[in-house]
């Protein structure tokens, strides 16, 4: 299929999308419309539920639920996919389109090798030996930052870290060099080396293939470094859409304002607060009247709860188009006060006191595999890490995929038994815990696990997932009281309480990461290891929890050891940073001296790959998106 010079590859009219529920017709999609030419990438943000990846799986007909009601036009090189059958479906996607999912556990089949499955995608559209594809599929697992592809390919996900299943699947995408990549926070999983390594390789095919992207993300800085035009959409609709050097240097919608003031950076003063957006975003089965942001917007007037803004363009930019019922000056003064405010109080010093957690000189190794002759060496994924968490600290923990962080946090935890070291929290080794003296300890010390899918039970409702803590410590036996106490905890993540009947299935991964941070808080514990709590969260929920997290450290003297690939989120949360790299900790130091001085070259190159970072001496970023 061939388009013409004028006419874009991808066009979007008018897609409605509603789902019938108990509540009622949920429009997920309200009339959005946009369009993707060959060679170019649309950046579409916005906040879970707002619509996005209802979009993209609508655009790949891959809507499986009966009770979908679709209308508008999906054209795709002049065809409508809308009307097409399954047959011609799949004939087109993997070849001519081709998506990466948000969540890779659930996108790659558990009983089939990775390997497998990307040279079944591979023949499945071409004619290709088994040799020759499984070649390339080698290739293609290097070329997206797997280590050791000779041997990974034949893993199984279950095998692979979160990082590495999000790089196969990529992997699987674009196998075929398709001509419109959808991409689905693609690199939500990733640390900032390998996240920088798939952008410039995205980059690189959408040059040389002249390959169209649908990039969806919840990181702005991304969406600056790979989109030529932005789409912002809020509860089903597309509030703004500009080019996007010109959305990012003057907002015109209170909501994307809102959504840059959320963002922490590497520039901004630690000890600011984030500003995020008040309120949350509506339930779209009972969507407000008139302007669907005007329940909180500061600035709104009565008259926008009666009046729906249209999406059109600015008189002095007929490519900037926002639908808003401010004056285009108020819009304006707006989004230029827009800056994080100042936390109310700052830290104190607490080099004085005991510390809370001791971790000395901690070793975790793994059996070698091979068979009886040739049995490899051990594994050693964690090699003598040490440091301290004093009370109230934040110790932020920092690494590629693979460098230990995860099993570092396991140790700490009772979930992993040690090899050799030991871990010490107020003073007790947490190895040695069992029983009684185990659950009390459970009380005091709870963690936030990166992969909200695998760590909420789909059987229970989120209302049950969350009183669960009180139920086993023997807490809030009153019923209403607890009910009234799980509802304060939902809110307090930025989850509306109409979802605590419903299951973590039901959900987005950003509300699923929420109900996990929720079930976290609950006890009110003196230590959270919090392993990615904000990967998967759209910028403003992630502002929230941050502040959240910042609050309960002040207010409760919480204890945090904040392990994340968003060096930004790092920096602005943690007073000392760990860095990790194969198992060793090869840096430690205040935030601050860190950031501004890394001593290690592997701590300079890490903070180079972060999108918009300064350039430290010794190390290279990408170049931008050419506009």
């Amino acid at each position: 299929m061939t388009v013409a010079a004028d006419q874009p590859l991808l066009a979007v009219e008018n897609l409605c999308v509603g789902f019938a529920t108990d509540d009622g017709l949920v429009s997920a999609v309200d009339g959005v419309s946009f369009s993707v030419a060959e060679g170019r990438t649309l950046g579409l943000v916005g906040e879970s539920g707002s619509g996005k990846s209802v979009t993209s799986l609508t655009t790949m007909g891959l809507l499986r639920s009966a009770r979908a009601r679709v209308s508008g036009s999906v054209r795709f090189a002049g065809r409508e996919l809308l009307a097409l059958d399954e047959r011609e479906r799949r004939t087109l996607r993997g070849s001519e389109m081709a998506m990466i999912f948000q969540d890779p556990l659930s996108a790659l089949h558990p009983f089939y090798r990775v390997g497998w499955q990307i040279v079944e995608a591979m023949r499945a559209h071409r004619e290709i030996s088994s040799s020759a594809a499984r070649a390339h599929a080698i290739e293609l697992l290097g070329l997206v930052g797997i280590p050791d592809p000779g041997r990974r390919i034949d893993a199984y996900p279950h095998e692979l870290s979160g990082g590495q299943r999000q790089r196969a699947m990529i992997a699987m995408a674009l196998v075929n060099e398709p001509r419109l990549l959808i991409a689905d926070e693609p690199t939500t999983a990733l640390d900032v080396t390998v996240q920088a390594q798939i952008l410039e390789l995205l980059r690189r095919l959408q040059r040389e293939l002249g390959m169209a992207m649908l990039f969806i993300t919840h990181d702005l800085d991304v969406v600056a470094e790979m989109a030529h035009d932005v789409a912002v959409m809020y509860a089903g609709r597309i509030v703004e859409q500009a080019p996007t050097d010109v959305l990012f240097a003057d907002p015109q919608h209170p909501y994307t304002g809102g959504l840059l003031s959320s963002i922490p950076r590497l520039d901004t003063p630690r000890g600011d607060a984030l500003a995020p957006i008040a309120g949350r975003a509506p339930n779209l089965a009972s969507p407000p009247g008139g302007c669907r942001f005007h329940p909180r917007c500061p600035h709104a007037q009565p008259e926008h709860a009666l009046v729906e803004p249209v999406l059109e363009p600015l008189s002095d930019e007929p490519r900037h188009r926002v639908a808003c019922l401010l004056a285009p000056d108020v819009r304006r003064r707006i989004a230029a006060q827009a800056h994080p405010r100042a936390l109310a109080a700052p830290r104190q010093a607490r080099d004085a006191e005991p510390a809370l957690l001791e971790v000395r000189d901690l070793v975790k190794e793994y059996p070698g595999r091979g068979g009886l002759l040739r049995r490899r060496a051990p594994h050693r994924a964690v090699d003598g890490v040490s440091f301290t968490v004093a009370r109230g600290e934040t110790l932020g923990l920092v690494g590629e995929t693979g460098c230990g962080k995860t099993t570092v946090a396991r140790m700490i935890a009772g979930l992993l038994a040690p090899t050799s070291g030991e871990v010490r929290f107020e003073g007790v080794d947490v190895a040695a815990c069992r029983g009684r003296r185990l659950k009390a300890l459970r009380r005091e010390l709870q963690v936030v696990f990166q992969d909200p899918q695998g760590s909420l039970n789909d059987r229970k409702t989120v209302g049950a997932i969350v009183a669960e803590p009180f139920v086993i410590h023997g807490l809030l036996p009153e019923r209403r009281a607890r009910r009234r106490r799980v509802a304060e905890l939902i809110e307090h993540v930025g989850l509306d309480p109409s979802l605590l009947g419903r299951r973590p299935a039901d959900l987005s991964g950003g509300q699923r990461q929420r109900v996990g941070i929720a079930r976290a808080l609950a006890l009110e514990p003196k230590l959270i290891i919090a392993d990615e709590p904000v990967s998967a969260l759209d910028v403003s929920v992630q502002a929230q929890i941050l502040n959240l997290l910042r609050d309960l450290q002040r207010d409760l003297g919480l204890t945090l050891v904040f392990i994340s690939h968003d060096l930004a989120v790092v920096r602005h949360m943690s007073d000392r940073v760990v860095v990790m790299q194969a198992g060793k900790a090869v840096e430690i130091a205040d935030a601050d001296e860190l950031y501004a001085n890394p001593a290690h070259a592997y701590t300079r190159s890490l903070l180079a790959s972060v999108p918009g970072a300064p350039r430290h001496a010794g190390t290279e970023v990408t170049d931008a998106v050419d506009r």
